[in-house]
């Protein structure tokens, strides 16, 4: 089996782990699930697999690899708006971590505060918008045409839905565009681009 099935059989086989081991909690999902009040903390940890978007003629590089995303997020607002876009603005920072296994064999790890506005009118299922940036260190620098330099910046957004279990517990799902770059600190700077497709598990608490 080759390195991106066994990458996509581990996340599939975490997130089932995930919810077979919260059967009291999935119990009382019939429970009226309120929007979070302000001030509420979400804690969570998402994963997926990445593939390269190759934008410009410069970006030559085809890095396949895998990504985990633990986060930290604090409900701001009530819901704003009166229609189905009604949500709430969440203010937060993510770490993220990530390794590359074809053609090269690299890492990297990246922290960016991030915000989030997740729509509340479509009862259990919360569908939300995300982005965030900051700085990045990978040992791809100098290893690719791209990218010359160990020190970078990551800029991200996507979009995605969460699925409440209960008030507390979520799964979700997502997708995410992320471009890698040295903000033209050193020449080359094409810059890196990738998709990331992305499941995870967040749990709420005041």
């Amino acid at each position: 089996m080759s390195v991106r099935p066994r990458c996509l059989l581990a996340i599939g086989t975490g997130v089932l782990a995930a919810a077979v081991c919260l059967p009291p909690l999935i119990a009382r999902a019939d429970e009226p699930i309120a929007f979070p009040a302000i001030g509420t903390q979400t804690v969570g940890l998402a994963a997926g697999p990445f593939f390269p978007i190759r934008l410009l003629p410069s970006q030559s590089s085809k890095l396949f690899g895998r990504a985990a995303m633990p986060s930290w997020a604090m409900t701001l607002t009530d819901p704003v708006g009166s229609s189905w876009y009604r949500g709430q603005v969440a203010l937060g920072a993510e770490l993220l971590g990530f390794g590359t296994s074809e053609p090269n064999t690299a890492y990297g790890v990246g922290v960016t505060p991030k915000l989030e506005y997740r729509l509340t009118g479509f009862g259990r299922l919360r569908p939300y918008i995300e982005g965030g940036g900051g700085p990045l260190w990978t040992d791809l620098g100098g290893r690719v045409p791209e990218q010359p330099g160990q020190f970078n910046f990551v800029v991200w957004g996507g979009a995605g839905c969460a699925w409440l279990l209960t008030p507390q517990w979520a799964l979700n799902v997502g997708y995410r565009f992320v471009h890698i770059s040295n903000a033209g600190t050193r020449t080359p700077n094409s810059g890196l681009n990738f998709g990331l497709p992305l499941v995870g598990i967040s749990y709420s608490f005041s």
